[in-house]
């Protein structure tokens, strides 16, 4: 693409709006990303706090589930930092670390349903946000 023909869409319309979902995208990973990390650092801090008296199928030790969204959660932050420096790489990493916190708050359900369910919505957001970006870029 010319340098004229980038500018132009630059100037335009639809390049506001990929702008604007774009930061919209890399502001709620980053919200999401601090909601996954107090998760896992209270899931490592406090085994009781999740597992008080629950039967479920994806039996694990709470301090592995911490872990498990501690490090989605740093991944996270950084993709949110690579999507809001506009990094080629972060629209396509944004969308695979969402859909992976998203299958990992899944499996925390039955531990705590109202946070987990708040955490996938905004994962949900955040991949749609991506997603629109992508379609709209020329």
């Amino acid at each position: 693409m010319s340098s004229e023909s980038q500018r132009n869409f630059d100037d335009s319309t639809r390049g506001g709006v990929v702008d604007v979902t774009a930061t919209f995208a890399g502001v709620l990973l980053f919200v999401a990303a601090g909601m996954e990390m107090l998760q896992g650092v209270a899931a490592i801090a406090n085994d009781e706090l999740y597992a008080a008296g629950t039967e479920y199928l994806y039996k694990l030790d709470m301090t592995v589930w911490g872990v498990v969204h501690l490090i989605i959660g740093v991944l996270s932050l950084l993709v949110a930092i690579g999507i809001l420096r506009r990094a080629d790489w972060a629209q396509v990493g944004g969308m695979i670390i969402a859909g992976l916190a998203m299958l990992s708050n899944f499996a925390a359900l039955p531990l705590y349903p109202f946070w987990s369910i708040v955490v996938i919505a905004f994962y949900a957001l955040v991949i749609w946000a991506l997603s629109v970006q992508l379609g709209n870029q020329p």
